[in-house]
Order: structure tokens, then sequence, then C-alpha cells
């Protein structure tokens, strides 16, 4: 059964000890490919009728996310920038008088990396946004 993008949220980690939590950095519009395909290795040799492969390292590329910008949340994330950070996105929350929590029940993508943020250009009668980009230091891992 499929799922909606609906109540997908970016979330941000605090390490006390061996204990992280996680509490939503910020609303999204979009986020991005939580993976990539792995480089191919080539094995072939000279009794192979056709070239073989193998899988090699897992290609993982810069994680963009679109937010709509205001200037107080531009200066909370721009105060974020530099630093080696524990990040998720999850999937899933509950919805109760109109306030929308995260749970993750659909899901938990967990990662660290440094994140930046730019407001991204527009034209006439368009949302002003900003788009924080993750350098991950980490794979993003699956959580269960």
């Amino acid at each position: 059964m499929a799922i909606s993008s609906y109540k997908t949220f970016l979330m941000k980690g605090s390490t006390e000890g061996s204990t992280t939590t996680y509490a939503k950095l910020i609303d999204i519009k979009d986020f991005p490919d939580l993976g990539g395909e792995p480089e191919q290795l080539e094995t072939t040799t000279l009794s192979d009728p056709a070239q073989t492969f193998i899988n090699g390292i897992q290609t993982q590329e810069s994680l963009p996310f679109t937010a709509n910008y205001t200037k107080a949340d531009y200066d909370a994330i721009k105060a974020l920038e530099g630093q080696d950070l524990p990040f998720s996105v999850w999937f899933g929350g509950t919805e109760a008088g109109g306030v929308v929590t995260p749970t993750g029940s659909e899901g938990k993508f967990d990662f660290t990396g440094s994140l930046s943020v730019y407001v991204s250009g527009k034209g006439v009668n368009e949302v002003q946004e900003m788009i924080i980009t993750i350098a991950p230091s980490s794979a993003v891992t699956p959580q269960a």
C-alpha cells in the first residue's frame, strides 16, 4: 500500500550521552532521494562473453530541502551552519486540533551532516523560499 508525502518531516537531533532525541527542524516543501545507486565495479575476465559487475560504494550526493522563507527561520538555520549534526527524515505523524506531530510511524531515515542555507531566486507572484542543503557525513540509514 502506498503512502502520501503528507506528514513528512526534516528532524534535527540533539545528543546527550548515547541518547539522541529529534525535534522538527522546519516545515519542508520537498525532500531529496534518501540514497543512491552503488557504483558498478567491473569484474569482466577474458573468459566472459559479456561484461560483469559487482556493486561498489553507494553514491551519495548533497541533500537539498526546500522550505518557505521567514527571517526568523533563516536566522535559526543559519546559526547551525558548520556543525556536524544528526538529522532524520520522518514519514508519518498524528494530527489533533489542527496540530501535526511527527511520529515517524511510516519510516525514519537517519544520517549526520553539515548544513548550509540560502535564499532561492524567484519571479513575480511567487512564494519566497530557502534551500537547506545538508552535506552528509554518514550514510542515510533506515531505522526499524
